[in-house]
């Protein structure tokens, strides 16, 4: 249980935030919210120890462990994607080294009943069980299953890290924190260099870890999907409620509305009492009861509703002109960059009104394609503009390619046309960049002040033809819900390269899938596309399934069938194993009905405080609960999977 006290931190005088306190309970994922600036990622460098409070403390158990994942990554140069991963286990690898320094002097020892060698026999056990504890058997065995769930293959594992992007190099970093095994993870923006496959995997290894976990992420689908609660930050102060980020916002509303009738009740109810004060003021006889309430309106508490940071984007895109009914046509599209083939033949055809997203793992071409639809690259086969298409072009590093030198008055007024260059400053202050703010130099803007500023630049323009790569990259979700918005109202055509469902859910009527050099088209949204996919992971699963058991049924041909004594003895282990899963179920319920009481309770920092000191030893106590919780869970996946492989096995002979 980590505890954040009263924590205040200020930069130039002002404020980040005052005053912040909250628990991180065991197990909890927490989602930290808020706008770009309102000090996400320095409360995260706060939890991590990497930056002190100007007032305030964190406070953490004995030997508690924290890992945190930051925007800045220091990889070693010089070895493979798996030697930098195997770096992580530094107590295993210090244990693999003792327990051959102790099998090598056994080895060599014929004194087997002298003190000095049993003492070895112990320490073998000793680090054995050590070993077993934290995975030291398991550990390559788990390294291959995080890597290939961030998206590496087997070949990669022997790369050069080197010879990956930054954005695969941030996997690399994140992959060494899961494995791990810390009690608390910090994460900063982890899904920003993931494809959707990856990031669905990250939900699922979030979801099931006991590690807390607190995210800073602008991915709303994934903040639903992975967190328990919501914490946001919003001009110093924070606002926290136990639950994910869309329900929090619907509870937050609720909230807000609660606050303004109360507010509205009590100013009547003061404006009443002001009139009897000068009602009665005057009168000698009253003159009393107008002091009494002078003093209980001095006395009353004034109700505050919670000031938000309103401020936002707001803009449309210019009318598109028409363009012919074919945008975009493409035939036998193929790109290598030497020997790695990316693109394998691509046939297109983009219609007028077209919306379609580009998904797929990264690597895989989507940016590629962009490039050579555009022209900035030589290809083979042919790509061919419909009648009058103008496009405007939002790279994925549109943001750095920005020249830093230039203010962004003037960034925005050398792309205008002379009639656009008067209304720059409007067009500015649309993106949010108002007053003094317009004089700043491009590269003293955060990430999201250089994202407005790139899309600020597409305004100045009328084109029929959007092709945005990564166009939410650095985006708060505000600001891309504004974005969305625009372009649903959009009249052209759109082509977008993102890896955000919220994003593209209800924007893209078409979605096309880029894998091994081929592109796959869907006639639907991106539900519609998850969906086929998930039932296609579901067909593979199933089939391998069934060529595991036709490979096992070769292999053991003398047990081509049950006879009547095993298939009775099968239904018996049935029955049993079925009344251990009830009885374990039922467990399980109880524990979790415990914990969740408890974890309810010690979100009050007083409540926690007060149970501290009447029980010592509860968080020990809460900690051996919860580790009972585990045990549990463990056995009953295995008793799940038993009973799975015993009724598969009824079914076949039947």
């Amino acid at each position: 249980m980590v505890g954040v006290n009263n924590i205040t931190l200020s930069f130039g005088g002002k404020d980040l935030f005052s005053q912040v306190t909250f628990l991180i309970n065991p197990g909890e994922r927490i989602g930290l919210v808020g706008r770009n600036g309102a000090g996400k990622s320095t409360l995260l460098k706060i939890l991590s120890g990497w930056l002190k409070p100007d007032e305030g403390n964190i406070s953490t158990p004995k030997e508690f462990t924290i890992g945190y994942l930051s925007q800045d990554i220091h990889l070693k140069k010089g070895v493979t994607v798996w030697e930098e991963t195997e770096s992580t286990f530094t107590e295993i690898k210090s244990l693999e080294r003792t327990i051959d320094e102790i099998n090598h002097d056994l080895a060599e020892r014929t004194d087997y009943e002298s003190d000095s060698y049993l003492q070895l026999i112990e320490d073998l056990n000793t680090a054995n069980d050590r070993m077993n504890m934290i995975g030291g058997f398991t550990y390559q065995a788990d390294m291959e299953k995080v890597l290939i769930g961030l998206g590496f293959t087997s070949e990669d594992f022997h790369k050069p890290i080197e010879t990956f992007s930054g954005g695969w190099q941030m996997r690399i970093e994140l992959a060494k924190l899961l494995l791990q095994r810390n009690d608390l993870l910090l994460l900063d923006e982890p899904t920003n260099h993931l494809d959707i496959e990856s990031i669905m995997w990250l939900e699922d290894f979030l979801s099931q870890q006991p590690s807390a976990v607190v995210l800073v992420s602008h991915d709303r689908t994934f903040l639903n999907n992975v967190t328990t609660r919501t914490i946001e930050i919003s001009l110093g102060r924070t606002y926290d409620f136990p639950v994910p980020y869309s329900k929090y916002l619907s509870l937050r509303e609720e909230q807000k509305q609660t606050q303004l009738q109360a507010q509205k009740n009590q100013e009547k109810e003061i404006k009443h009492t002001e009139q009897l004060i000068e009602k009665f003021r005057a009168k000698a006889s009253k003159a009393s009861f107008a002091q009494s309430l002078i003093k209980k309106l001095d006395r009353m508490d004034r109700i505050e509703v919670d000031e938000d940071d309103t401020r936002t984007m707001h803009f449309r895109f210019p009318p598109a002109p028409r363009s012919g009914k074919v945008v975009i046509k493409g035939e036998g599209i193929r790109k290598n960059f030497g020997d790695k083939q990316v693109l394998l033949g691509v046939d297109l055809e983009v219609e007028r009104h077209d919306r379609i997203a580009f998904v797929g793992k990264n690597g895989m071409g989507k940016s590629t394609l962009v490039k050579i639809l555009i022209g900035e690259l030589d290809h083979t086969g042919t790509v061919e503009m419909g009648h009058n298409v103008d496009v405007g072009y939002f790279a994925q590093n549109q943001a750095e390619k920005l020249d830093g030198n230039k203010t962004v008055l003037a960034t925005i007024e050398d792309a205008s046309s002379e009639e656009n260059r008067k209304n720059a400053r409007n067009l500015l202050g649309a993106f949010m960049f108002s007053g003094d703010q317009v004089e700043k130099k491009v590269k003293v803007l955060s990430g999201g002040e250089r994202g407005r500023l790139a899309l600020c630049k597409l305004m100045l323009h009328p084109h029929n033809l959007l092709i945005l790569d990564e166009p939410t990259n650095h985006l708060d979700m505000r600001a891309k819900d504004v974005l969305k918005q625009a372009l649903l109202q959009y009249d052209g055509t759109v082509i977008i390269v993102s890896h955000d469902r919220d994003f593209l859910n209800g924007l893209a009527s078409k979605v096309y899938e880029f894998r091994e050099g081929r592109v796959k088209e869907y006639l639907g949204g991106i539900d519609y596309f998850l969906e086929q996919k998930k039932l296609a992971s579901l067909r593979e699963y199933e089939a391998e399934k069934k060529e595991a058991r036709k490979s096992t049924k070769s292999s053991a041909p003398t047990a081509s069938g049950m006879n009547f004594r095993e298939k009775r003895e099968a239904e018996k282990e049935v029955k049993k194993f079925q009344k251990r899963l009830e009885k374990l179920e039922e467990s399980i319920e109880a524990f979790e009905t415990q914990l969740a009481e408890w974890d309810e309770a010690l979100h009050d920092p007083e409540t926690f405080k007060r149970i501290n000191k009447e029980d010592p030893n509860f968080y020990e106590k809460y900690e051996a609960k919860r580790e009972e919780l585990n045990v549990l869970m463990v056995e009953w996946e295995e008793v799940q999977l038993k009973l799975e492989d015993l009724r598969s096995t009824l079914q076949e002979e039947t």
